[in-house]
Order: C-alpha cells, then structure tokens, then sequence
C-alpha cells in the first residue's frame, strides 16, 4: 500500500511539472532572475571628477532612491563647482568669449530631456530633465532653451569666471584650436546608475570643448550619442571627442551590442574599435583622438574602454567608492 501511495504522489508531481512551461523552469535559474547575483545599486560616472559626483549621488542610491535623481544631483555638485572647468559654472567658454552649456537626461521609462548651446543658467541637467517632464518635446537650443529655463525658475546669470576669461583672452593671441586629449578643459560628466529597484537612468553634462566655434555642439545633449538607456538591458555614456561618437551613435551602439549578449565591458571595446575602423579609414590621426565608454547592465556589472591611456572612470557600490582606469587601444 505505502509503495502504490508513492507512486502516485509521484505521478502527480510529474504531472504537474509537464503543465509547466519549459522555459519558466529554465528562467528561475537565470543569474538576472537571481536577486542576489545584481549588484545593486551602483553609479558610474567620468574622470576624477566622478568620484565627487558618485559621492552625492549615493546619498540618494544608499537610502533606496531613484536613479534619476541620484544623476541629476550627482552630475549638478560638478556643474555648480567653478574650479571644474570643463562643466557648467567656470566651463571655458567658446572662441566668442560665451560660456554655452549642452546635457540630457533619460530614466527608465524612455522619458529623455535634453539642452544645447544653453547660455547664463548653472544647472543645464536640471533643465534637460524640466524639458523631459513640462514639455511636449525633447530637446530645446539656444535661446529658446534659455527663455523656457528663466519661465521654469531657473536663475539668468553670468557663468564666466575671471579664471576663464583670462585663459580666452590669451587664446586669442594666437586663437589656434587643437584640443589636447586626456585634458578635462573639454570633457563632460557622464554618469549611469542602476538603483536598488533594479531601475536605470543616466545624466550627460558638459561646457563643450574650450574655444569652439559659436554654436557647436557635441554628444552630450544627444541621446543616443553621448547618452543611451534601455531599462531592460543597461546604459552606457561618453565622454571626448564628441563628434566620433555622434559618428557612430556610439552609446545606443554600447546598449544594442549588450543587447547581443556582450557583457559591458565587451560592448565598449567593440563600440570604440568601430570608432578607430572608422578613423583610419577617414585618414585621421587617431593620437589626436579620445574617446572613452563607460556601461552597467541590468546585473550591476559594468565596464569601460577607450582609444588611447589617460582616461578614467569612478565607481561606487557596496565596496565602495573608487577610481578605475579602463583598457585602451593605442599601445605607443
């Protein structure tokens, strides 16, 4: 009798397993169905001046916050500082003397704000992110960009420093323009974070390069370019020389390559090889070139590469606050 009750109570089981899809069985052992294999939450975020940046950002990320608004604080405290000098307040301004600012912003839900060419307001991440939540549209410029930031709230003011009129005036002895790589007079923060909801956004902010021509805008205020996050795969954003990642949308190329399966580290190598395929094969120099990726996935796992040595990145999550530098490409 106990061996036919056995029987039959495994029948039952067996029964009930064969109703079950398949690939519910084979999801549950999945790593990013397994909570405690996430490391979460993390920020990243570009250069020395990340590490500062993740700092205010985890005061928001370490109490269980939103990932936006951990970006949008963190990437502000670099706008706000004026000894930071390629962001916001005491950014070098371009060759006509104006200090023009670009950024966006994007969280989970594809919501993105975006400014260029933004002039006399501190905190363009602030206005990007007002543009993504009052507006109807994505991106405003120029002075219809300023015009909607004073309707908001935002402070006019004058952002040139006596610091940067200085070094523009000298430049205009000679007015030559050769950005030098690896120099953070022409780099921007960009910061990525993935919350303890396991939700990610992103912030890109940045002066522009000092001393460029009168409206030029680089990557930072494009989404897809400087910026890209996909909630249900990773984020990834850019820092150096705008105008190669434009060329190759390189940061939705980070995500779609994560998308495929590469990890994120993997992801930037290969988004920034593509970027030196294309260098050379436009006969440019590529030791006049930098441009450095940084990426998390929805696992906490995250990565960076870029073209040449000097780039860095700041990292903060459990272990703590740290900075790394990435591998790059040009060996000599």
């Amino acid at each position: 009798m106990n061996s036919r009750r056995k029987f039959l109570k495994n029948t039952a089981i067996a029964s009930s397993a064969l109703l079950l899809n398949p690939l519910d069985l084979i999801a549950k052992d999945l790593p990013e169905n397994n909570t405690k294999t996430v490391n979460k939450p993390i920020v990243l975020s570009t250069w020395n001046f990340g590490l500062k940046a993740n700092e205010e950002a985890w005061t928001i990320l370490g109490k269980g916050g939103r990932a936006l608004d951990a970006v949008e604080k963190g990437v502000r405290l670099v706008e706000n500082d004026p000894t930071e000098r390629s962001v916001g307040y005491g950014g070098r301004p371009d060759r006509d003397g104006r200090i023009t600012l670009d950024a966006c912003i994007m969280d989970e839900n594809y919501n993105i704000g975006s400014v260029a060419a933004l002039e006399n307001i501190k905190n363009p991440i602030s206005v990007a992110r007002a543009v993504m939540e009052k507006t109807p549209h994505v991106m405003l410029v120029g002075d219809g960009a300023l015009q909607f930031a004073v309707s908001q709230g935002f402070k006019k003011e004058n952002i040139l420093t006596a610091e940067s009129e200085k070094e523009w005036k000298e430049w205009l002895k000679d007015s030559k323009y050769q950005p030098i790589v690896n120099i953070e007079n022409h780099d921007t923060i960009g910061m990525v974070a993935l919350d303890s909801n396991g939700n990610l956004s992103g912030a890109c902010t940045t002066s522009g390069m000092a001393f460029k021509m009168h409206g030029r805008v680089g990557d930072s205020p494009i989404i897809g370019a400087g910026l890209f996050v996909d909630n249900e795969v990773g984020a990834a954003t850019a820092t150096g020389h705008g105008e190669e990642v434009i060329r190759t949308v390189g940061t939705h190329l980070v995500v779609e390559l994560m998308r495929q399966g590469r990890n994120p580290q993997q992801a930037c190598k290969e988004a920034v090889e593509r970027i030196v395929r294309i260098t050379k094969a436009r006969k440019k120099n590529l030791k006049d070139i930098q441009v450095g990726f940084i990426a998390i996935n929805k696992k906490g796992e995250y990565g960076s590469y870029c073209i040449q040595d000097g780039f860095n990145f700041a990292v903060y999550d459990q272990k703590g606050n740290r900075l790394e530098k990435p591998d790059f490409v040009l060996r000599s």
